[in-house]
């Protein structure tokens, strides 16, 4: 069968994409696998240790991820008593996302996991630079 050059997966975008994040991904596992979080787990904690507080929405909005995903991932975290989930005085359809001490303590044990994560991906510090840059555009582009 003769196919489009088009329709090859070497031709793709998606396909390199989504092998580079599987792997990197992947990397993170060995250093969050001890402190008993997923990896959606862990980019959400980067938003919470950045600005806690935040509603789910903002949350969603931040990791381009939509309710029906970040609510499970949120009963999960609260359970382990790393956050808790309270309905805000203003408004009580909005749900405000706040740490508790313990999810403010995984701070410090998860403040190396970037360095470790990225000594591991074999691109210099500019081709990182680029590449990120790169991909930042592509997300505000679709």
């Amino acid at each position: 069968m003769k196919i489009d050059e088009s329709m090859k997966l070497g031709s793709q975008l998606c396909f390199p994409l989504y092998a580079a994040s599987r792997k990197i991904v992947g990397n993170y596992t060995p250093y969050l696998k001890p402190l008993g979080l997923t990896y959606t787990q862990y980019i959400m904690f980067l938003v919470l240790w950045e600005k806690d507080g935040i509603t789910v929405g903002e949350l969603c909005k931040k990791l381009r991820l939509d309710t029906g995903t970040v609510t499970p991932m949120l009963k999960n975290t609260e359970k382990q008593g790393l956050i808790r989930r309270e309905r805000s005085e203003e408004d009580e359809r909005v749900v405000v996302i706040t740490l508790t001490d313990e999810g403010k303590a995984l701070y410090k044990k998860a403040k190396a996991i970037p360095g470790k994560v990225g000594a591991c991906v074999g691109l210099e510090k500019d081709e990182a630079a680029q590449l990120y840059g790169l991909l930042y555009k592509l997300l505000e582009n679709s």
